[in-house]
């Protein structure tokens, strides 16, 4: 498998457990949470999904032979650009592990696009207020979506 591929490969895996909408080749959409996906056949499983017409589905998976397209509809959380904030209150104690989903901070306080959820004490707290502003910006800058 070529680098090229396994970069593909990566970035739709990287939709697992968010939210996308699929058009399938006949035009139908269907929107939910990918909860799998057969990396050779394309083919989906999606959850709590609804059609086009808005009709409920609790589970439902569709062919790779009938997906036409895939949409995100989350945005995916800015990890480096709060460790980059984080960066500027706490030089040289921030580390990023952007594949894994989470920042280190002083060795001690580990944040995740969820907040701190490792870690106690004034640094952790401080970590938590900064986590949020930068949630509040973020968030106010994407609107709703």
């Amino acid at each position: 498998m070529s680098a090229m591929e396994r970069r593909f490969i990566t970035e739709v895996t990287s939709l697992v457990d968010k939210v996308v909408s699929v058009v399938t080749v006949d035009g139908k959409t269907y929107t939910g949470t990918l909860t799998g996906i057969d990396p050779n056949s394309l083919s989906l499983c999606l959850s709590d999904a609804r059609d086009d017409k808005g009709r409920a589905i609790p589970k439902i998976v569709i062919s790779g032979s009938r997906v036409a397209e895939i949409f995100s509809i989350e945005k995916p959380f800015d990890l480096k650009g709060l460790a980059e904030r984080l960066e500027r209150v706490f030089p040289k104690m921030v580390r990023l592990y952007e594949k894994e989903g989470f920042i280190w901070v002083m060795d001690r306080i580990k944040v995740t696009k969820d907040g701190v959820v490792e870690g106690t004490g004034p640094a952790a707290e401080r970590v938590q207020k900064i986590y949020e502003q930068f949630i509040q910006e973020t968030m106010g800058k994407l609107g709703t979506a």
